[in-house]
């Protein structure tokens, strides 16, 4: 099925209204699979497709991670960016991940899930015709803490795991992401015991895989200062990366009007620099 007039009617949608998408335009996912089994729990992976999906060359793809401050959420956040990514080429991935709210786990859970996700695409990158070599992670808030530490931390494999299959992205792509989880940082009263190994910002390395980062001047839990502490440390070591500060913008403002569409275009710019995206 060829989705592609989707991007339009959206980028029509968003052109046209302050609000960006109506809930009810939000596309569905082409595919629902459980990725992960932990006891009761069954945690899923909800798959866009390019519309030539039999295409003999590997694709690139990326996996989102939805925002909630660890305590809850839902993968439709990032439905659209899916989407629109899908008709650019990309596989593209909404994962489920444990939660407090729902599943009564801390922090360190959703890192050994989202881990735990990556692995789960790279182990099944022939299923959906994936370049192994490049998957993306993308997230938004507490989800980009997620997809930044499978990139940067070493601690929370979920025993399960099979470790020999790499859980390190090869780019990210973060909205407000809680990146530090130091004293000054989000969420440290409930990381404390384990904030060194958990936070990214204190986990940066030259493997850190190329990074865009997208932030509001007015978020009240992630500063600029942040931010730019970030991009200091991955300009110091050599990892390329991009700063995009949304003047006046509050946290979570991402995701609908004028915001929604540069942040989209920006970040397809990005992973087309990489060779994530082909094409116009």
């Amino acid at each position: 099925m060829n989705h592609r007039p989707w991007i339009f009617v959206c980028l029509l949608a968003l052109l046209s209204s302050p609000l960006g998408f109506a809930a009810e335009a939000k596309p569905q996912p082409d595919e629902t699979v459980v990725y992960k089994t932990i006891d009761d729990v069954s945690l899923s992976m909800h798959v866009f497709k390019p519309a030539e999906s039999d295409a003999e060359t590997p694709r690139a793809a990326i996996v989102f991670f939805f925002g909630g401050g660890w305590n809850g959420g839902t993968p439709s956040q990032f439905y659209g960016q899916s989407r629109a990514l899908a008709d650019l080429g990309m596989v593209a991935m909404c994962a489920e991940y444990r939660v407090k709210k729902t599943h009564g786990t801390p922090p360190k859970t959703c890192v050994a899930d989202g881990k735990s996700a990556i692995r789960w695409a790279r182990k099944n990158a022939s299923r959906y015709g994936i370049d192994p070599n490049r998957i993306a992670a993308g997230g938004g808030s507490a989800g980009g803490h997620v997809a930044a530490a499978t990139a940067t931390v070493d601690a929370f494999d979920d025993p399960a795991d099979d470790t020999s299959v790499s859980c390190r992205p090869d780019a990210l792509v973060l909205f407000n992401p809680v990146y530090d989880n130091g004293p000054d940082g989000y969420g440290y009263d409930r990381v404390q015991e384990y904030w060194k190994e958990i936070s990214p910002l204190h986990n940066l390395s030259q493997d850190t895989p190329p990074t865009i980062v997208f932030l509001g001047t007015k978020d009240k839990l992630i500063p600029v200062a942040t931010g730019k502490a970030f991009q200091s440390k991955l300009d110091q070591l050599g990892v390329r990366n991009e700063l995009h500060l949304y003047q006046d913008a509050a946290h979570g403002f991402f995701n609908k009007g004028e915001p929604y569409a540069d942040t989209l275009a920006k970040s397809i710019a990005f992973l087309k620099s990489l060779g994530f995206v082909e094409g116009k």
